[in-house]
């Protein structure tokens, strides 16, 4: 493979990079290609797990010896500090790398420009910026996470054509197609919590587990990332020792975020079924977003995802607290001025003032169409 600029040698970065969503977290992903000076591949890599090398000693390994006098391309700028692993500018140092191109810089307070500014005292050409708004966007949940100490929420829903998540009647299974449900367990195996609220545990009396398709499509069983299942609710009363969420406690933790009005005794009670329990606060709406979110940041949680009904949906896109959507649209009409509809809350005065989807992306799952990108607001 032959790379004819240095923007397509970046976007193959970019593009392994991806690769390690839900496995690198809370670290960020990161991809790295290194190439020959007129552009030939010689080898590649992506960081796989936290705790594992980084993107860039996965290539320099597979390239070996000829690493010296390559090309490196890299999503991120290269760590100079020691955490569980040693500095990737030293490795790229030690390699003989002769140029390093940066799609954009760490903002992490221990990094900030300083792994460049090691490389380009080496010697080496160093040349930043190649891809940043793809490179920028790639690292935004990290990002987030390190200066905001919050998690990159993400909402998921399926709706009809005509937007609706539900008949009047609050029947709902199934708007969307077998392609698109095993999809969400995917996303789900990705998460490290998957938050709902109290009226979505009465209604659905929902698992929320990681439930992956089977062999020959016939059913789902457990597997993946086993993401911690949060339940919003005021007054703690919603979890049941016959909830679903209790009879599948072996599979994934639960942890229910109630309000300074929650009776003691219901919070000793879920404690009793095995549910951890932390008080919020009282929000707009019951619960207090922001103090959820802190708490879910403290745990060193990046990804999130927000499966719930309208009415969280809409509180916390009132508060300006979604960030990635993954919208499943099925080719059905329900009609009905008393159906549901996905975003409940207040909502926007006008128009212009709407959130829209950035660098949407869009496919075909079945009959059903996924649309996906982070909210820009």
């Amino acid at each position: 493979m032959r790379f004819g600029s240095d923007e397509e040698a970046m976007r193959h970065a970019l593009a392994l990079a991806r690769r390690g969503f839900g496995r690198v977290e809370p670290n960020p992903q990161v991809g790295a290609v290194l190439t020959t000076a007129d552009g030939r591949l010689i080898a590649d890599g992506y960081h796989q797990e936290c705790g594992g090398p980084h993107a860039e000693v996965h290539a320099l390994r597979a390239a070996a010896e000829q690493a010296r006098g390559a090309t490196l391309y890299v999503t991120l700028e290269p760590c100079c500090h020691h955490g569980r692993t040693p500095p990737c500018s030293d490795a790229v140092l030690a390699a003989g790398v002769r140029r390093v191109v940066v799609g954009c810089v760490d903002p992490a307070p221990h990094v900030a420009g300083r792994g460049l500014q090691q490389l380009r005292d080496a010697g080496l050409q160093v040349d930043v910026g190649v891809c940043r708004g793809e490179a920028e966007a790639l690292i935004a949940p990290f990002v987030r996470l390190q200066l905001r100490q919050r998690p990159w929420v993400h909402a998921k829903w399926a709706m009809t054509l005509d937007g609706r998540i539900a008949a009047r009647t609050g029947h709902s299974q199934w708007i969307s197609g077998t392609e698109s449900r095993a999809y969400v367990h995917q996303l789900r195996s990705c998460m490290e919590a998957i938050v709902t609220g109290a009226g979505t545990v009465r209604t659905d009396n929902p698992r929320l587990t990681v439930r992956m398709p089977t062999t020959d499509g016939s059913a789902f069983c457990s597997g993946g990332r086993t993401p911690l299942r949060v339940v919003l609710d005021a007054r703690g009363t919603a979890v049941q020792r016959g909830s679903a969420l209790i009879t599948t406690l072996p599979e994934a933790p639960v942890l229910v975020c109630v309000g300074s009005a929650c009776a003691q005794s219901e919070c000793d009670r879920l404690a009793e079924l095995g549910v951890e329990v932390f008080r919020a606060g009282e929000g707009l709406n019951g619960v207090d977003l922001q103090s959820v979110l802190a708490e879910l940041g403290r745990r060193g949680m990046t990804h999130v995802l927000l499966e719930s009904g309208p009415r969280l949906l809409g509180s916390f896109f009132d508060a300006g607290l979604l960030d990635e959507l993954h919208v499943f649209v099925a080719p059905k009409l329900v009609g009905g001025a008393a159906a549901l509809s996905p975003v409940g809350g207040r909502g926007l005065d006008e128009i212009p003032g709407a959130a829209v989807l950035d660098r949407l992306t869009w496919r075909q799952l079945g009959d059903d169409l996924l649309l996906e990108g982070p909210v820009r607001r």
